[in-house]
């Protein structure tokens, strides 16, 4: 079963599992189970998704519960409206702040015709250097880094990343192998590090700022605790508070 984290007359929304495709594409007939069905059969009616994270990606996903409550967020997304945070540990020690402006361009994937502007913000939370041999290296230096998007483009985030050399950890696509091999081999984790924690936009009906905030995955708020992030993560008002203990 789905984590419903907001629901109202007209709008619902889930903290969307790694792994967990929103809908069919061409590129995953395989898929058995969407995002999409699977809250649908829960609820038990047709829905509308607004926007899509990655396969990979988890936290917060809205849906509309009818095409006339759809159209008004669909066209807010398409103007860069709603306001959204994500957290990643990527590779090395990044930047203590940044924008990535830097074009999606066509690729297999994506359709595109022509390159399309794409801007990343970014702030570096918290580093952590482990004691463990990667490639060339002795000891292996990740970052905790707050992400807000500014355009909303397939793949963005881990793009941007990639552009910067400093990968997020499990993307299989854009990321770095040894990286993501170290962290299943050593530290039990297959996921890609990403989480969307927070989208806030203007409710269509009630004209008031929404904000909906999913919390960590279990697999990344563990290793946020053992890198010692937990106090950075506390500080955090996009993030939903307290932070539950794990053993």
């Amino acid at each position: 079963m789905l984590k419903i984290i907001y629901e109202d007359a007209h709008y619902v929304a889930i903290n969307k599992p790694n792994g967990l495709l929103v809908h069919r594409t061409r590129i995953a007939e395989e898929k058995k189970e969407f995002a999409l069905q699977m809250l649908r059969d829960q609820l038990g009616y047709r829905l509308f998704p607004l926007h899509r994270l990655d396969r990979g990606t988890s936290g917060v996903l809205l849906f509309a519960k009818t095409a006339e409550a759809a159209a008004p967020l669909v066209q807010a997304f398409a103007e860069r409206q709603p306001d959204k945070t994500y957290y990643a540990v990527v590779r090395g020690y990044a930047p203590e702040e940044g924008t990535i402006d830097s074009p999606i361009r066509p690729d297999r994937d994506n359709g595109l015709k022509e390159a399309q502007e794409a801007v990343t913000h970014f702030t570096r939370l918290a580093t952590v250097e482990l004691p463990i041999p990667v490639g060339r290296y002795q000891t292996a230096r990740y970052s905790l880094v707050k992400i807000k998007p500014e355009t909303g483009r397939m793949h963005q985030i881990r793009k941007h990343f990639a552009h910067l050399r400093h990968y997020i950890v499990g993307d299989k696509k854009h990321g770095d192998w040894r990286h993501n091999l170290m962290f299943l081999e050593e530290l039990g984790s297959p996921f890609l590090l990403l989480h969307a924690a927070s989208l806030s936009f203007k409710h269509p009906y009630t004209g008031v700022r929404t904000v909906i905030q999913a919390q960590l995955p279990e697999n990344m708020q563990r290793l946020c605790e053992r890198f010692g992030w937990r106090e950075e993560l506390k500080n955090q008002t996009d993030l939903p508070q307290p932070l539950p203990q794990l053993n």
